[in-house]
């Protein structure tokens, strides 16, 4: 059961939200040098290397590497993989969809996101998805006012992904990031009745919905301890901003300059 957001505990002054800002701006600078490495051919384990050392030439820290124990800089999640993929040497081809999540700590701030990629041509159901996690991100995004409840976020994502025919994650969710990597609030992607959380301004939180094709359901891998797949076998896309929540709305801090843009169709 996710825990009542302490009072006031995570409001960022002006000061506060110029380092997210300037994390979240880092950060999309690094997914958009990493997109022109996402090809047929390529091992995750080559992405991983990229982003390491583009971080640390920039003076930065991975924020994934060594985060209780996980081994690498990024997450490769691949296909049917949900998230927290290792990189490693799989190599992508032509069908495959990947979601890539990064994560920098700038001057103790975190700039967090995540983008899934299609390799060459894929099915039709893969860019459906694909297509739909988008979306949902974004009209999560949209649905949060300050002051707005954490819930109108979760109650926009499935009311589009159901739409869609598609189905929402329930086991893995967003949350408060700032100087910590995961903090308080939890953001579900689903409406949980008794969750009262709210957004107030000078909050930072993820969004990233994880969409499957077929069931909800995850399994965790009992090797790794860290790869989540679908249940069922199925293919799952996710999407991931950082997001400030300001007087007047909401204001993005990850937005890249060669991606995907708000209302972009693939």
């Amino acid at each position: 059961m996710l825990r009542r957001l302490k009072k006031r505990s995570l409001i960022l002054n002006e000061e506060e939200r110029e380092g997210m800002r300037r994390a979240g701006r880092f950060n999309a600078q690094l997914m958009d040098f990493l997109r022109g490495h996402v090809v047929p051919g390529v091992s995750t384990l080559e992405l991983d290397r990229h982003v390491y050392q583009y971080t640390r030439d920039y003076g930065h820290t991975p924020a994934c590497l060594g985060y209780q124990g996980y081994p690498c800089s990024i997450c490769t999640s691949i296909n049917e993989v949900v998230c927290h993929g290792i990189p490693g040497d799989r190599r992508l081809v032509e069908g495959d969809i990947v979601n890539i999540d990064v994560t920098t700590v700038v001057d103790g701030w975190h700039g967090d996101q995540s983008e899934t990629f299609m390799i060459g041509r894929v099915s039709d159901e893969a860019r459906c998805l694909v297509q739909c996690a988008f979306d949902c991100l974004w009209l999560g995004i949209e649905a949060i006012r300050p002051f707005g409840r954490v819930n109108d976020i979760g109650r926009a994502i499935v009311r589009h992904a159901h739409a869609e025919g598609f189905s929402v994650v329930r086991q893995y969710q967003g949350h408060g990031v700032g100087r910590q990597f995961h903090q308080e609030p939890g953001v579900p992607h689903f409406p949980q009745p008794r969750f009262r959380a709210v957004v107030e301004p000078g909050m930072c939180i993820t969004i990233e919905p994880m969409i499957n094709a077929g069931t909800y359901d995850t399994v965790l891998d009992k090797h790794d301890k860290w790869t989540v797949r679908t249940a069922d076998g199925r293919l799952s896309a996710q999407w991931e901003h950082t997001v400030l929540m300001t007087e007047t709305g909401p204001e993005v801090l990850t937005v890249t300059q060669t991606g995907p843009q708000k209302g972009h169709r693939f």
